[in-house]
């Protein structure tokens, strides 16, 4: 027991205090007791070496941790499910009206609503429910499975296991048929003997071994005493216990790597062994064969289909991979066949087709050819004309030649028409002749232009009249009329500007004589002027 720092009186105190504790751990004193009346035990450690200042402790005690003693107010326990107290014969004041129980009112109640409830019948009375309160601490209200029976799991467990039992006894009955078939099968083919009778029997009689044996790798068994205790539950042995470990098959420090954390082998351990006789290649012969092959195709098929643009997603809708997947296959297939019939039908199926004669099959033929020194043919055979891969003699837009045919001033045409246009239409021997007949007027127009540009000839001027046309040098103005075409100018100007002066029936003369072309050139206001409002 730990001594705990209490301040005494005198050295005497404290000496007195330290020869009492070592004659109780002597067993010469009696024992001490704690605050419950309880003997303390001196070899366990039960209160601290030093109390703190602030609990104003005499002796050493465990008031100061947080829960140093259960609060007896607090309980574990929980509602008792389904419990009944009592079961009234008649209806009782203050009840529930559908049910007649006293522990809920009808709004609560949980029966079926009757058509008549128990107030007005009084039959059928529903017996009381147990109420119950509890005072939980804090654990208590946080406990998940708290009032949780486990008994209620075993209908669960029971259901599961007789399933593992029929599947089982399904699978002993169908290997026993099996092995009957094959028995009578090896009976009618080779006859019966004793050597064959003997081994009958001990493939019967291994089927009938008892499947703790082997089937043992279907056998559900619980776990007790792990690590963390108790059972955790269940767990299925999926190998049979007499099959060499995958880590045992090759000793050698330099084999295959075995990763005990994944239990994975993926490189196989005994490579230079006899295939036919080997149980186990590596886990990577297992990804590249069987389902795991397709799974993988299937995978790429649906990231590459993703990356084209379809809404595909392996993990969110596999249904939907799998099914396009399906649809790929089927739509290349047709299209393989579909292109393979294309071809057969445009060169033809020589498998299918009539056999050669023999001396074509061999390479012999009568056909004399000679060659000279450089593998030329020289006597024999006809030179084969070379094919071009573009369309020959193809004539389009009623040309008589191909594009090409004919070349001038750098530039391809047609022969039969001279053109250099690619789309052009076939004009003929009329085309030729406009052609050649607009390249002389062409010549010409140019030689008669360059000629021109030699000879200047002097130019005159001109006095442009003021209504555009050219003034006659005989041209004389009368004085008088301009000075009438002055006014009725000024009128006219004045009418425009106030159309109240403007009488009815107006007539004007279309003709305009020089004398009124003049007063109107003379009366015009011209907006570039920078004068013109000094005018009027």
């Amino acid at each position: 027991m730990a001594t705990a720092s209490v301040a005494f009186k005198s050295r005497e105190d404290h000496r007195k205090q330290l020869e009492l504790e070592e004659a109780r751990k002597a067993g010469l004193a009696p024992a001490e007791l704690d605050e419950d009346g309880k003997e303390i035990n001196p070899h366990i450690p039960q209160y601290m070496s030093s109390a703190p200042w602030y609990l104003n402790a005499e002796r050493p005690s465990l008031k100061h941790q947080r829960k140093w003693k259960s609060d007896p107010n607090y309980t574990k326990s929980w509602y008792d499910r389904g419990a009944k107290i009592y079961q009234a014969d008649k209806y009782r004041k203050g009840a529930c009206e559908n049910c007649g129980a006293m522990t809920h009112d009808a709004k609560s109640c949980m029966d079926r609503p009757r058509k008549s409830g128990a107030k007005w019948t009084g039959k059928h009375i529903a017996p009381d429910e147990k109420i119950e309160q509890f005072e939980l601490d804090y654990d208590g209200k946080r406990d998940r499975w708290n009032g949780y029976d486990a008994a209620s799991y075993a209908h669960i467990i029971e259901r599961y296991e007789a399933r593992d039992e029929a599947r089982k006894k399904y699978l002993k009955d169908q290997q026993l048929k099996k092995l009957e078939e094959k028995n009578n099968k090896e009976d009618e083919e080779r006859g019966d003997s004793e050597d064959e009778d003997f081994e009958d029997v001990l493939k019967v009689d291994e089927a009938k071994v008892d499947e703790s044996k082997q089937m043992d790798f279907a056998k559900v068994e619980k776990r007790v005493r792990t690590t963390g205790g108790g059972s955790t539950g269940t767990v299925r042995n999926l190998r049979i216990r007499e099959d060499t470990a995958k880590y045992l098959l090759n000793l050698d420090v330099n084999s295959a790597h075995y990763d005990p954390k994944t239990r994975s082998m993926r490189e196989d351990p005994l490579p230079d062994m006899d295939p036919n006789e080997k149980f186990y290649a590596g886990d990577n012969q297992n990804r590249v064969s069987g389902q795991a092959l397709e799974f993988k195709q299937l995978n790429i098929h649906a990231w590459e289909a993703f990356d084209k643009g379809h809404d595909v997603h392996m993990q969110a809708a596999p249904s939907q991979a799998e099914l396009l997947y399906k649809n790929y296959k089927v739509n290349k297939e047709k299209l393989k066949s579909q292109t393979k019939e294309d071809i057969m039908e445009k060169y033809g199926n020589a498998a299918s087709e009539e056999i050669l004669p023999r001396e074509l099959l061999l390479g012999q033929s009568e056909r004399e050819v000679e060659y000279d020194c450089a593998g030329r043919i020289v006597k024999g055979q006809e030179m084969s004309i070379p094919r071009s891969k573009y369309e020959e003699d193809v004539f389009i837009n009623n040309h008589t030649t191909v594009w090409g045919s004919w070349w001038k001033d750098h530039q391809w045409g047609y022969k039969c028409c001279k053109q250099t246009i690619r789309n052009s239409y076939c004009t003929g021997a009329a085309g030729i002749e406009a052609a050649e007949a607009s390249a002389d007027l062409m010549k010409a127009n140019i030689a008669r232009k360059e000629s021109a540009e030699d000879t200047h000839a002097p130019v005159e001027e001109k006095r442009l009249a003021t209504w555009g046309t050219e003034v006659p040098d005989d041209l004389v103005l009368d004085q008088q009329k301009l000075a009438e075409a002055l006014k009725k100018e000024d009128e006219k100007r004045r009418e425009e500007r106030d159309e109240r002066k403007r009488k009815y029936n107006v007539k004007y003369n279309d003709e305009v004589t020089p004398e009124e072309m003049e007063a109107y050139r003379m009366k015009k206001v011209l907006h570039d002027d920078p004068m013109r409002d000094f005018l009027h």
